[in-house]
């Protein structure tokens, strides 16, 4: 057999990411950076928040999080929250995001819907947006009295008027395509988008010095359907002639924030895109955010490091405040 026609020649080599083979099979290298998955749990023991795990779709999972001492009728805010990962890995099962999530739940007092949705390459990127929003429109449906398919959590806490979209990294990307499409579509129920958190967002903007020598723009170029290679894809790059205007943005709040020295997001990313969306005369509130010293997505490492916590804290704010 020639070599070129062995199922495990290798198609693309992007380790220590991931190795796709020709015949479809990728391998990703989680357990040789530690990253495993881990159960839900009725109470951690660090924070007090119960988390179980359900099936939005054959496609799409989703982690609830509750917090400790929810009164059987209290209403709560809302988080959607998208994981990172290039869009390539992450899981919502991961200890690295499970902890996260329990630390944020348990600081702003909100429910919490960590989607788990599915990876390229085995899947291109429109169909990992579609799952995201197919999440987001089964969290809406709670809203309604005729949806079949409900969450106890979320038909009984969730408050409707104070429903958010946030994201890491490549959850960020996410977040910036679901509120450019809830500006263009209604939510079921004509659910309204209070806020959305874009933290350390995949976004690639071109006036970036060196934007286009990194890791998240070579990364793009591989994933990315082939109409959309190069650097003025709407789907990532948010001050392209070909996006639709920011000003349409469906939300009413933004936060954005990175990291002075993030090697995957450059840090003027957060700046340069709030300047676009208040250039856009988009009518919402704007908070940027520059963590000076600090590199991607720190906060999920460690939320209980110092900066961590400033961090987590102006989120909470973001969530929590009126």
């Amino acid at each position: 057999m020639a070599a070129s026609d062995n199922n495990n020649d290798v198609v693309t080599d992007f380790f220590p990411y991931y190795r796709l083979y020709k015949d479809g099979r990728v391998e990703r290298f989680y357990e040789l950076a530690g990253i495993h998955e881990i159960p839900p749990s009725l109470e951690d023991p660090a924070t007090g928040v119960s988390s179980k795990d359900v099936s939005i779709s054959a496609h799409v999972s989703a982690r609830l999080y509750l917090p400790k001492n929810t009164a059987p009728n209290q209403k709560l805010p809302v988080l959607v929250y998208y994981h990172g990962g290039g869009l390539v890995l992450g899981s919502a099962f991961f200890k690295t995001e499970h902890c996260y999530l329990n630390y944020l739940v348990s600081e702003s007092n909100c429910i919490a819907i960590s989607v788990n949705y599915r990876l390229a390459p085995e899947h291109d990127i429109p169909t990992i947006y579609q799952d995201c929003w197919d999440a987001l429109q089964w969290v809406a449906s709670h809203s309604v009295s005729d949806t079949i398919n409900k969450d106890p959590w979320i038909e009984n806490h969730g408050d409707f008027n104070r429903v958010f979209v946030g994201g890491d990294s490549a959850g960020g990307n996410i977040v910036y395509n679901m509120i450019m499409r809830a500006g263009r579509e209604k939510l079921i129920g004509d659910v309204k988008l209070l806020g959305a958190i874009l933290a350390f967002p995949y976004l690639m903007i071109p006036s970036i010095e060196n934007f286009d020598k990194g890791l998240s723009y070579k990364l793009w170029n591989i994933i990315c359907p082939l109409s959309e290679r190069g650097n003025d894809s709407p789907m990532v790059n948010p001050v392209s002639k070909k996006c639709p205007s920011l000003s349409t943005l469906g939300c009413s709040r933004l936060f954005v924030c990175t990291g002075e020295k993030d090697e995957l997001v450059p840090g003027e990313v957060a700046t340069k895109f709030a300047e676009a969306v208040k250039k856009s005369g988009w009518k919402g509130e704007i908070e940027s955010i520059l963590f000076e010293g600090e590199g991607h997505c720190f906060q999920c490492e460690n939320p209980q490091a110092e900066k961590s916590k400033d961090l987590i804290t102006r989120i909470v704010s973001f969530i929590q405040r009126d």
